[in-house]
């Protein structure tokens, strides 16, 4: 018999039936030393997420999104749409790092670290399992009739479910408006602030149908990152794996018979208990090999070796394994694909690096008026210019003065010489900048000019200054 598994389960997914309906999914509660730990782990990051809001650093959020009023705060640091492009670096690292840690150890992310999988996993199936029980009390329950107990029980779970997700909607909406305005309008009432009850609510539904209803599916069908990783895996990527060739065995997988010796007789291991498919939050036999289905929640590693220790086969025939492993014995390698990974990250990391070193306080733009050319005053070429200063530090700055660095002339503002820009914000306005011909290079100069508060240079920036084509 053929150790390679039957490849037809790839023409079906394990929530649709074969008349194309939903087949819900009723998974054991997972037990055993992985689960332990990702709920370890899952509370961690549960606890992270719902206070980083709430956390100030300098007066900052700790993380902050507000993407309407162009705010960011990123581990207290505040940040402008002038960051933009440390945004993007930071990105494009988070998806190579990604991308490296998929290769070398399959989708690990997605069983560990995905909020999808650990709010529904950790919060909105552990809040089922309270109250509706294990598998087979959950089965009995869908299929009996709408009684006073069903309804008690689903009536329970739904209001539960519902509170949870105004929760999580609440804090998503203080990552996206900010902890104190999130607060202020707690304080004050839905009917003061109806417009954003109105989005809240729409959040809550959302997230609602999610772990209500579409749940698993999010991994299944709409998550990207499941189709990503079939380009990303290769037989020496380490995954939750099941050894087929320990567990057919010579003549396949049997049902356990005690006192009898399977290894003399060609059985595998596997005793086709059918357990590792009962407790997966996707459906899937693990048996089959590798799937875009499996999140590798190692819910299936526990219940296996659980299995195993009661029937006294040794563990791991479902573990943390690569293909080369299970097939050639081969340990881990780490390849020439993930060394490539590793020096793109190390580049990309270097540059986000040495782009926060360079990075200004202050930000200033000094842009030609659009519309405008220039004009004579006396002597003088005068062009009228825009400027936009932004102070992303914690402190203000009292007095902000322009100063004409390159070429020789004069500034003048319109208004008060000098202004104040406070904490986190800016200012803006307009200036007239002077210049005799006799600097000017041409119909377009470049010319330098530098921001000071109270003699201190703050930033340097450049424009362009129009002039007449005679004095070229």
């Amino acid at each position: 018999m053929s150790n390679l598994p039957d490849e037809s389960f790839r023409d079906t997914i394990a929530t649709i039936d074969q008349e194309g309906k939903r087949a819900w999914i009723f998974p054991k509660i997972p037990k055993g030393k992985f689960y332990e730990r990702r709920k370890l782990v899952s509370y961690f990051l549960l606890a992270f997420l719902f206070s980083a809001p709430f956390i100030k650093i300098n007066g900052n959020q700790f993380l902050l999104f507000n993407i309407m009023e162009r705010k960011f705060s990123i581990f207290g640091f505040p940040f402008w749409p002038q960051d933009f492009h440390l945004v993007v670096i930071s990105m494009i690292i988070g998806v190579v790092g990604l991308a490296l840690f998929t290769v070398a150890f399959g989708r690990i992310f997605c069983g560990w670290f995905c909020p999808q999988t650990i709010f529904m996993e950790m919060l909105f199936r552990r809040i089922e399992f309270w109250i509706e029980g294990d598998r087979g009390a959950q089965v009995k329950l869908n299929k009996q009739e709408w009684n006073a107990e069903k309804i008690r029980k689903k009536a329970t779970k739904w209001f539960l479910f519902f509170i949870a997700s105004f929760v999580i909607a609440n804090v998503f909406l203080a990552y996206l408006v900010g902890s104190d305005q999130v607060l202020d309008m707690v304080r004050q009432g839905p009917f003061h602030n109806v417009s954003t009850f109105i989005a809240l609510l729409i959040f809550t539904a959302v997230f609602y149908f999610i772990y209500a209803w579409f749940r698993e599916q999010v991994c299944i069908i709409a998550c990207p990152y499941g189709r990503m990783q079939g380009v990303l895996l290769d037989n020496k990527t380490i995954n939750v794996a099941y050894d087929h060739v320990r567990g057919e065995g010579a003549s396949g997988r049997a049902k356990f018979k005690k006192n009898e010796d399977r290894k003399m007789l060609g059985k595998g291991d596997c005793i086709d208990c059918h357990q590792c498919v009962n407790v997966c939050p996707t459906g899937i036999d693990i048996r089959n090999g590798i799937q875009l289905e499996c999140i590798n929640c190692t819910a299936c590693i526990d219940e296996c070796d659980h299995i195993m220790e009661s029937v006294n086969l040794p563990k791991g025939l479902i573990r943390y394994a690569s293909e080369a492993e299970i097939v050639k014995k081969e340990k881990f390698v780490f390849t020439t694909r993930m060394k490539g990974y590793v020096a793109v990250l190390a580049i990309l990391i270097g540059v986000l690096i040495g782009m926060l070193f360079l990075r200004n306080d202050v930000e200033a733009t000094v842009l030609r008026l659009p519309g405008q050319l220039f004009q004579h005053k006396g002597e003088n070429i005068s062009n009228v210019f825009t400027y936009k200063v932004v102070n992303k530090t914690v402190r203000d700055f009292e007095n902000i003065h322009f100063k004409l660095a390159n070429p020789k002339g004069e500034i003048k503002m319109v208004g008060k010489e000098s202004f104040k820009v406070v904490k986190e914000d800016m200012a803006q306005g307009t200036l007239f900048v002077e210049i005799h011909p006799a600097f000017l290079k041409g119909d377009k100069t470049k010319i330098t000019i530098e921001v000071y508060n109270n003699g201190e240079l703050l930033e340097t920036t450049t424009t362009n200054f129009l002039g007449p084509r005679s004095f070229n």
